[in-house]
Order: C-alpha cells, then sequence, then structure tokens
C-alpha cells in the first residue's frame, strides 16, 4: 500500500509539472504571438488569452455587430483604456491591428485605405478569411467562400443570373409570394393577436427563395414545419457546438479540416438532399449553362450544392432580417411609416393598383428606409478579406504580410456620428441624392463593395420592397409591449437579430 501510494503521489506530482511546463508554454506563445503588431510598429488593440478581441463566442453577452462597433469607437477615440496608443494621429487610428484568437488581424478604419482594399487595390485582397476544404465539406465551397482564379470563374459564371432579365423573370413569383402573405396578415394576424414579425417575414422569403431557386412551392404559410423552413432556422440559429465549431474553422482552418474529414453527420446530409431539388430558376440556369471552374471541368455536385446553399440562406434570412428590422423602425415612428404608405399607393395607383417590376423602381422613399434600415441594422457585422500578397500600406512605410486577415467594421462606421449625425436616430432622408452625394459612400457597407459585392444585391433589395409593399399598403402597424426596447441583439445568432423577437400588433386600414 505504502509502495502504491508513493507511487501515486509520484505520478501526480509529475503530471502536475507537465501540466504546469504546457500551460506555461501556451502562456508564452499566446503572449509573443500577440506582440505581432508592437513588433510591425502599428497600434493595436490589447487582446485578452485566449480570444483575442473577439468576444467569447459561447458565454458572451454582447453581439459581434456589437463587439465591432466597440472596437471602432476606441480606435478612434484617444485615451481609452486597454488601448496602446504609439505614435499616431492625434483624432484616432486610421487603422490598427486585432487579434481573433492567435490570428492577427488588419482593422481598417480609414475611407480612402477601405476603398483601397475593397476596390483599387482589389487584386491583393482577393480572398475572404473564411474556412473552405472542398474535399469533405462541400458546403464551404460556395460564391462567398472561395478566392482567387476560381472564385473569378464561378463570380463570372452566375453574375447573368442576377440581370434585370433574369429579376423580371423571377419577379411574379415574388409577387404572388407576397399576395399569400397579405392574405395571410388579413385572415390570420389582422386586429387578432400579437405577431412575432420575423417568423411571419421568415416564411415569405423562404417561399421566395425556394421557388426563385430551387423551383419548389414551400407553402410555408400552410406549412411552417416544411424541410425548407425547418433547415434555415436550424442553420441559422447554432447551438453552442456549431458556434463553436464555426469559431474553430474560422481560426484554425487546419485542424478543422481534420475534424471534418473525419465524420460528416448524417444531419448534413439529410440537409443536402433537401436543398438538391431543382426544377427551376437559379439552379438549372447553373447547370444549363454547364458552368465551369478550374480547368474547365463542370461544377460537382459539392459544388452545385454550395451555390444552392449559399442562395438559400442570403435570400432567406437577410432578406426577412432587413424586413423585420425595417417594421420595427416604422412602428416606432409612424409619421415615415405613414409617408412610406403614400408613396406605395401613390405609386400602385398609376399601375392599376398592381405591383409589378416598374413599380417597385419608382418606390424612391422605400428605398431610403431600407438603406437607413441597412444602415442602423446591417446583417453583417464587418466585411473580412485576406492579404494574397505583400502589401505596403499607401503613404506608410508599413506593409501587410502575406496571409494576414483584414477586418473592416460595417457597424462601426455606420454609426460614426462623423458621417451620421446621430447616428442612432433613424432618418431615410439621410439616402437622398443630395445627402448621398455629399458623404463618402464607403461609409454604407451593408453589400460589401467593389468587386466581391454581393452579387445578390438587387434579388434582395427587390424581395424587401414586395414584402414591405405586401404589409404596408392596407395595414398600420404598432409596436407591441413584448417588445424590448431598445432592441437587445442576439449574441449568438449568425445574422443580426433581436433577443426576444419584434413583436407587433397589425391593423387594416
Amino acid at each position: 500500500m505504502a509502495i502504491l501510494t508513493g507511487w501515486t503521489d509520484s505520478f501526480l506530482t509529475d503530471l502536475t509539472a507537465v501540466l504546469a511546463t504546457v500551460t506555461a508554454i501556451i502562456y508564452a506563445y499566446f503572449k509573443w504571438t500577440y506582440q505581432y503588431w508592437k513588433r510591425r510598429g502599428l497600434p493595436y488593440f490589447e487582446p485578452s488569452i485566449p480570444f483575442g478581441n473577439m468576444p467569447n463566442p459561447v458565454t458572451s453577452r454582447i453581439s459581434l455587430a456589437e463587439n465591432v462597433r466597440r472596437l471602432y469607437e476606441h480606435a478612434k477615440s484617444k485615451g481609452q483604456e486597454r488601448m496602446n496608443y504609439h505614435r499616431y494621429k492625434q483624432d484616432g487610428w486610421r487603422h490598427c491591428g486585432s487579434y481573433t484568437l492567435t490570428n492577427s488581424t488588419w482593422f481598417v478604419l480609414d475611407l480612402d485605405l477601405i476603398k483601397h482594399v475593397l476596390t483599387k487595390d482589389f487584386q491583393y485582397f482577393t480572398d475572404r478569411e473564411i474556412f473552405v476544404n472542398e474535399k469533405d465539406d462541400p458546403l464551404s465551397t460556395h460564391l462567398f467562400a472561395l478566392g482567387g482564379t476560381r472564385w473569378r470563374n464561378l463570380r463570372a459564371k452566375l453574375s447573368p443570373t442576377f440581370t434585370s432579365g433574369k429579376m423580371k423573370m423571377m419577379f411574379q413569383t415574388m409577387v404572388e409570394c407576397g399576395q399569400v402573405l397579405e392574405k395571410y396578415i388579413d385572415e390570420e394576424l389582422t386586429g387578432k393577436q400579437v405577431v412575432d414579425i420575423k417568423e411571419i417575414l421568415g416564411r415569405f422569403s423562404t417561399d421566395i427563395i425556394g421557388s426563385c431557386a430551387f423551383g419548389l412551392e414551400c407553402n410555408s404559410f400552410q406549412e411552417p414545419n416544411s424541410p425548407f423552413r425547418v433547415y434555415g432556422k436550424k442553420t441559422l440559429t447554432p447551438s453552442t457546438m456549431d458556434i463553436l465549431k464555426r469559431f474553430v474553422s474560422t481560426c484554425f482552418p487546419s485542424f478543422a479540416k481534420a475534424i471534418v474529414a473525419h465524420r460528416v453527420e448524417e444531419q448534413e446530409k439529410e440537409k443536402l438532399q433537401v436543398l438538391l431539388v431543382p426544377s427551376s430558376g437559379i439552379i438549372v440556369l447553373v447547370s444549363n449553362t454547364s458552368l465551369f471552374l478550374g480547368n474547365g471541368n463542370n461544377l460537382t455536385m459539392g459544388e452545385i450544392v454550395a451555390q444552392s446553399f449559399i442562395f438559400f440562406i442570403a435570400g432567406f434570412e437577410t432578406s426577412s432580417t432587413t424586413m423585420t428590422f425595417a417594421l420595427f423602425e416604422l412602428a416606432t415612428r409612424p409619421d415615415i411609416q405613414d409617408k412610406m404608405r403614400e408613396e406605395i399607393r401613390t405609386v400602385l395607383a398609376k399601375h392599376d393598383d398592381k405591383i409589378n417590376y416598374d413599380s417597385m423602381n419608382e418606390l424612391v422613399y422605400m428605398k431610403r428606409v431600407i438603406d437607413e434600415t441597412l444602415r442602423k441594422h446591417s446583417p453583417v457585422a464587418l466585411l473580412s478579406r485576406k492579404a494574397v500578397a505583400d502589401y505596403k500600406v499607401p503613404g506608410e512605410d508599413l506593409v501587410i504580410e502575406k496571409g494576414t486577415g483584414v477586418f473592416i467594421p460595417v457597424t462601426g462606421l455606420h454609426y460614426d456620428e462623423d458621417y451620421y449625425e446621430q447616428p442612432e436616430l433613424f432618418n431615410p432622408d439621410r439616402f437622398s441624392p443630395e445627402n448621398k452625394s455629399a458623404r463618402n459612400p464607403y461609409c454604407h457597407l451593408p453589400f460589401g463593395e467593389g468587386p466581391r459585392i454581393c452579387i445578390g444585391e438587387r434579388f434582395g433589395i427587390l424581395q424587401t420592397k414586395v414584402g414591405l409593399t405586401s404589409v404596408l399598403k392596407n395595414h398600420r402597424i404598432t409596436l407591441n409591449k413584448k417588445t424590448t426596447v431598445p432592441l437587445v441583439l442576439d449574441p449568438k445568432a449568425v445574422v443580426t437579430s433581436a433577443v426576444g423577437g419584434i413583436w407587433l400588433d397589425i391593423d387594416r386600414l
């Protein structure tokens, strides 16, 4: 017994020593890594082990959008705690360093530098810092994630899918879905019960993207648990494990590749089967034009699935989110709501009271409302890029090394008082022609900018206009007390959304 006890004590002592050594090595590695920007001579946000400047993906109570805005405001100010101020501009940093786990990221605030990154010097920043594993995870090889030549080839082939001609072809489907939405509001919601408007608009968007992109009648209002609706919600309401996987795949792509290669879950296989039922629309346009990638090879099944998946996510979630936040703002500003409804009725009266492609393009004030909604509630908190070659920062000696990530803080720009007076105020007239022309366009980036601007921007705006028209032309919306004001953003949501939902009362006029 004494011998066993002695061996146990010795083992525990050795184990403790090993763990202490490993911990010390890891700590030293983080400390060395977190000196990268100091060694480069660039001001930086003081990081915290192990997440750097990003919030804890599991326990954080603030959203990514809020965190990005805080970092931006700190960088623009002086003397903030936890900031390392080296020699730099007295009115704030033009750019600085940040960290995501052990990744060093260039954080760009200056609009001229942002223009260089997104447009003028795009050849240095063609790629995004997104996990791609074509062999084992076909969903990762979508247009949003691909880089280099493969991205260029795919973008060129898919761009014709979103021309004005193709928009007109798909528009009638949007109108029909809008009619179903309006009928549902009249029969099921008007004056009867409070409604979580995000859920209703999610069904509307699901029906549109299901029909336009896949040729499917999802019937989400009659079948709220249809496969498209269920999988769409599941994808965008991740579990704690999903959040960890996403975080690890972004920060440690090699490690993530090994995990993905080990096992593909049955759930994912089922998801792919649901999404792969093409009969018309985008998917047919892709396959019928013999879309090529790389050395002239046809798209693989995995690549087709990946494009289908990203079109579904983009068409479903971002538009429904934008409509939801727009209706929230309009419910709190009845004067703006009445002005927009008046425009809707005036425009439709010129078109036999029908929603058509031309009438939607005439809704000028609604477009301002949408733009202001996207400013206050951008679906994306930041734009990410990656340097594909060493890049000398214009006017400085600093070189951004190949492989370095780049963050452009969208939410920070959208709430900067230098560009938007009283940024918390909802004011669509910020986007009048005269006000837009007086403002640098790179301070409003809900869709990105440059060659990698969102390919589906026009589709999303058109879908949003149809949805808002269908809701507002014959109905007044007011905010229900179930809605938390001010809004609290969900820290775990993939796309910006409010905790507890946005609840409205709807009355027919």
